[in-house]
């Protein structure tokens, strides 16, 4: 199929999302499967498509975006997050913590954080911003309705406490949901919140170039203040984090200097 260089133009007029930010085989595979799911053969006649039928617009931002997420993932991580990256965090800065859940996709992520903060900070103080690009999985976010697999790995007293069955779905209480914000946010585009104590970006880099990771990761870099922590997720890895003003705390953690 022709044409990928003015589609993505259009892309970028469109939706302010750069897609030469992303692996180009990649992505451009991903998109010609949709673009043949929808029976359309060129990428202008999708263009046109997308432009006037808002279902169609929707469906190929969430197409776009990678969700894949479940609660606690990788809970070896979530155990240093909770003997030692929180407990450091709140004796340095006490327990207003300014915790930024970046690409949280369908909160999944912020919400575990929410629960494994709890142990250490009365639930009413916690306060987490999440941010992802795509509108729909922020709806779903905020809907907090996850299935058996996706709440898997959750601390039984947790489960127990926060979500209750519905059918085979599981709701997650009010309670939880209150202490997060949910915003669209672009990784490539929009400004960063400013004097973050803890980042948290997992499993979502390894889909850019090398040139916008690193870009994204100084962003957070300058986002973070003096001693906060970059939390990255375990498909990923920051070679040159000295050059970037971090030193690694421990395997996934980074800490600005």
């Amino acid at each position: 199929m022709n044409g990928y260089e003015d589609f993505k133009k259009d892309i970028l007029a469109l939706t302010k999302i750069d897609l030469n930010s992303y692996k180009e085989k990649q992505m451009k595979r991903r998109i010609e499967t949709l673009i043949a799911k929808n029976n359309i053969t060129s990428y202008k006649n999708y263009v046109a498509l997308i432009k006037k039928d808002k279902e169609k617009f929707e469906q190929f931002i969430n197409f776009l975006t990678i969700n894949v997420s479940e609660f606690y993932r990788n809970s070896e991580q979530w155990v240093i997050l909770d003997k030692d990256v929180f407990p450091s965090l709140i004796k340095k800065f006490g327990k207003n913590l300014k915790i930024w859940s970046a690409a949280c996709s369908t909160g999944d992520e912020p919400y575990s954080l929410v629960m494994a903060l709890s142990k250490h900070i009365p639930i009413k103080q916690i306060k987490i911003i999440a941010t992802d690009i795509d509108k729909q999985v922020l709806d779903k976010a905020r809907m907090g309705l996850y299935n058996a697999k996706s709440i898997a790995a959750v601390p039984p007293e947790f489960k127990k406490k926060y979500f209750t069955q519905i059918g085979n779905s599981y709701q997650i209480s009010d309670e939880i949901k209150r202490q997060v914000e949910f915003k669209e946010h672009n990784l490539l585009k929009d400004p960063y919140p400013s004097g973050c104590h803890l980042i948290v970006c997992r499993n979502v880099l390894i889909y850019f170039t090398e040139e916008a990771k690193e870009e994204i990761y100084k962003k957070f870099n300058s986002a973070l203040t003096s001693e906060g922590i970059l939390f990255i997720g375990s498909t990923e890895q920051i070679m040159n984090y000295k050059e970037l003003n971090y030193q690694r705390n421990q395997s996934f953690f980074f800490q600005k200097n």
